[in-house]
């Protein structure tokens, strides 16, 4: 089982935890990684991370494309890989509405035309074969558009990319996973119980199925999220995680379209992600959280005592899941789970 350390994003203070990583790095972690939502960014982040560390793979989980343009995401990506040896991972997603319009201030459009347009230009960028000439719904490279000053030419980058540079996407929806197993080289599923694998698989497969025959299991990276917190207090434990679900179910999208709530009501929980809903939008944040089924917590993530944790860690082996992104602020866990894993 090959591990990984997620960092997130920041609260009001950007810190980083410098030292776990570097735990995580002398433990034999394979990768770390940042994010981004409407505060720190992922980019700047993982720069100071790679700067810091010498083997480890540096990960974005993940870069919003909304906010950058193609080009300048391939810029960066080449930018980091090569000052960091090759180590750099480019994890990127749609985000939600809320944020692309809320925030970025542009249009949410079509995310799985957006992607598929997206990464197809990154690929060419790092291939650097020819200048770049793209044409599609969502991107014209060259800029053709009514307001175009006429002046922009294809151009081919200056650095010379590594063309094989890993590219993951951040999915839960059914026909954004095929995607992803269709045009990227990884996924990262905001979290999943791994007995569940069915509602991945047939969407996975038909991806590969679209690539051609090229592509399967084998050469793809399936890689979600996984929170642990170690304690002796099981309750104590699950309590920050189902802050953070009662937060993705209730809050993280609107009413009729949260991504996050229709995913975890596809893993069996269709009554109580209604009941958090409701209680999170009218306010009511602790009884939201306290609605959070305990099993859900158990299922998903990485809880209690040593042995607790164990048990559960053999469900994860058992599954078809080779990579899990571990969430953790505690260096015990990480140790844990480097004997268990490792």
């Amino acid at each position: 089982m090959r591990l990984g350390f997620v960092l997130g994003y920041s609260g009001a203070q950007v810190t980083l935890p410098i030292d776990l990583v570097l735990e995580a790095e002398r433990l034999g972690f394979d990768s770390v990684w940042t994010a981004e939502a409407y505060g720190s960014d992922a980019v700047s982040t993982i720069a100071w991370v790679g700067a810091l560390t010498s083997r480890i793979r540096l990960g974005t989980a993940i870069m919003q494309m909304p906010a950058r343009t193609p080009a300048m995401t391939a810029m960066t990506a080449m930018t980091i890989d090569q000052l960091s040896g090759g180590r750099f991972i480019l994890g990127i997603g749609p985000s939600g509405p809320q944020v692309v319009e809320g925030w970025h201030g542009v249009s949410y459009g079509k995310p799985l035309q957006r992607t598929r347009e997206y990464i197809s230009i990154v690929r060419r960028i790092l291939a650097r074969e020819q200048p770049l000439e793209f044409s599609g719904r969502e991107y014209q490279v060259p800029y053709k558009g009514v307001d175009a000053s006429g002046l922009g030419k294809p151009l081919k980058s200056i650095i010379h990319g590594r063309a094989a540079l890993p590219i993951y996407t951040a999915s839960i929806n059914p026909k954004a996973v095929a995607l992803s197993a269709e045009i990227a080289d990884g996924l990262i599923p905001v979290w999943m119980n791994p007995e569940r694998f069915d509602l991945f698989a047939p969407h996975l497969e038909e991806g590969f199925r679209r690539a051609g025959g090229s592509k399967d299991r084998a050469n793809f990276e399936f890689a979600p999220f996984v929170t642990c917190v170690m304690g002796d207090d099981l309750d104590a434990c699950r309590a920050p995680i189902k802050a953070n679900l009662a937060l993705y179910i209730g809050g993280m999208g609107a009413r009729d379209k949260n991504f996050y709530k229709q995913y975890t009501a596809r893993l069996g929980y269709e009554a109580q992600v209604q009941k958090i809903q409701d209680l999170f939008l009218a306010g009511q944040r602790n009884e939201a959280q306290a609605a959070v089924p305990d099993k859900l917590v158990d299922e998903i993530a990485l809880v209690g005592t040593r042995d607790h944790i164990a048990n559960r860690i053999a469900a994860w082996k058992a599954s078809p899941i080779k990579t899990m992104l571990i969430g953790t602020r505690q260096p015990e866990a990480l140790r844990l789970l480097a004997e268990l894993c490792l």
